[in-house]
C-alpha cells in the first residue's frame, strides 16, 4: 500500500489567497504545492503526479484530463465549474467537486454596496470633497446627481439560489418590494419578462448555462423601464455586453453595476468600459476575507473527503457517476 503523502497541485491560486490567508488546512492533507496561475500549456506538467487537482479558473479540458492518468479527483476551488469539462471527467470515473455555498454574504453585500453607490454617489461625492469642490463652494451642502432612497423600489432578483435569496432579504430589510424568477418555473417565481416590466432594480444571480447565455438580451433590455438599474454580480455572459452598452448610450436604462463581464481581464475594445453610467468592478463581490477563508477550509473539506474515497459536492453533472 502506498503509504507517500497524496501530490495535491493548486493550479491558480492567487486570487483565492493572494497571502493574506493560510494554505494549511489543504496542508495538513498531503503534500501541497501551489502555484499563483497556471497557463493553459503547463496544465499537464504541473498536474503530472497529483492525485487532486485543484483550479479555480484553469481550465481543464478532456485532453488535459487525458494526460493525467495519475489523476482521482478535481477540487473546484469556487461555485462555478464550467471550467472543467465534467463529461470527460465522469468517463475517466473522476469525480470533480466545488464549494456551493461560501460567498453567499460576501455578493449579497456587494450587490448593495454597488446599489448604494449609484443611489447615493458616495464614492464620487467623497473624490469632489478631496478635490476642493466643497470648500469652494458657497453652501453647507452639495451635489449634482440625484440622490435617491431605495424604500419603496421594486427589485427583481433573477436566480433564487442561497444568493438571490440572501439580497432578497436585504431588499425587503430595505423597504423595497422584492419579485423573484428562476430558470425553472415555481409558485413563487415571475416569468423574467414580468420582471423585467415592473423592476426598478434587476438583479442577476443565476448560474451561466447554455440556456442563460446572454439571458438579458435587446429584447429584454427593451422590456425594462428607462428609469431602471441592471446589477450583475453572477456571470458577465448572462448579458449582451454590446446590447446593453447601446441601451445606456441611448438613455433606454439609467444605469448598470458590474462585477464581471464577459471576458476577464476584459479587452480593451469592451464597449462597456466607456458606456454612460456604467459601474464596472474587477469580479471581486465574492473576495471578502471571509469567503475566501471559508472557502480555503471548504476546499480543504472536499479533497479529505475525495482522498477518502469518499467525495462530497460532487457537481451536478457527475452526480453518482463521477465516483471511483
Amino acid at each position: 500500500m502506498d503509504s507517500a503523502p497524496a501530490q495535491l497541485v493548486v493550479l491558480d491560486g492567487h486570487t483565492s489567497n493572494p497571502g493574506d490567508l493560510s494554505w494549511e488546512p489543504l496542508e495538513r492533507l498531503g503534500d501541497l504545492t501551489v502555484h499563483p496561475r497556471t497557463p493553459p500549456e503547463l496544465v499537464v506538467e504541473r498536474g503530472r503526479t497529483a492525485k487532486v487537482l485543484i483550479t479555480n479558473k484553469t481550465p481543464l479540458n478532456a485532453a488535459a484530463l487525458e494526460a493525467l492518468p495519475r489523476l482521482k479527483g478535481i477540487a473546484v476551488l469556487a461555485t462555478g465549474y464550467d471550467v472543467v469539462d465534467v463529461a470527460a471527467a465522469a468517463a475517466r470515473g473522476v469525480p470533480v467537486c466545488n464549494v456551493p455555498d461560501y460567498s453567499t454574504s460576501a455578493v449579497a453585500q456587494a450587490v448593495f454596496a454597488l446599489l448604494l453607490e449609484l443611489s447615493n454617489h458616495t464614492g464620487e461625492l467623497a473624490a469632489a470633497v478631496r478635490a476642493g469642490r466643497w470648500q469652494a463652494g458657497p453652501d453647507y451642502s452639495f451635489w449634482d446627481k440625484p440622490i435617491h432612497e431605495l424604500a419603496g423600489l421594486t427589485l427583481g432578483v433573477v436566480g433564487l439560489g442561497r444568493i438571490g435569496q440572501a439580497v432578497a432579504r436585504i431588499g425587503a430589510a430595505f423597504g423595497m418590494r422584492v419579485l423573484g424568477c428562476g430558470l425553472r418555473p415555481g409558485p413563487d417565481r415571475l416569468p423574467l419578462e414580468t420582471l423585467l416590466a415592473q423592476s426598478d432594480v434587476v438583479t442577476l444571480h443565476c448560474p451561466l448555462t447554455a440556456a442563460s447565455r446572454q439571458l438579458i438580451d435587446a429584447s429584454r433590455l427593451a422590456l425594462m423601464r428607462s428609469e431602471a438599474i441592471l446589477i450583475n454580480t453572477g456571470r458577465g455572459a448572462l448579458i449582451d455586453e454590446h446590447a446593453l452598452a447601446r441601451a445606456l448610450a441611448e438613455g433606454r436604462l439609467a444605469a448598470a453595476a458590474l462585477d464581471v463581464l464577459s471576458l476577464e481581464p476584459p479587452s480593451p475594445d469592451n464597449p462597456l468600459l466607456w458606456a454612460p453610467n456604467c459601474l464596472i468592478t474587477p469580479h471581486v463581490a465574492w473576495a471578502s476575507v471571509e469567503a475566501r477563508r471559508r472557502l480555503i477550509a471548504a476546499t480543504a473539506a472536499n479533497v479529505h473527503a475525495l482522498l477518502a474515497g469518499a467525495p462530497r459536492n460532487l457537481v451536478p453533472e457527475l452526480g453518482a457517476a463521477g465516483r471511483p
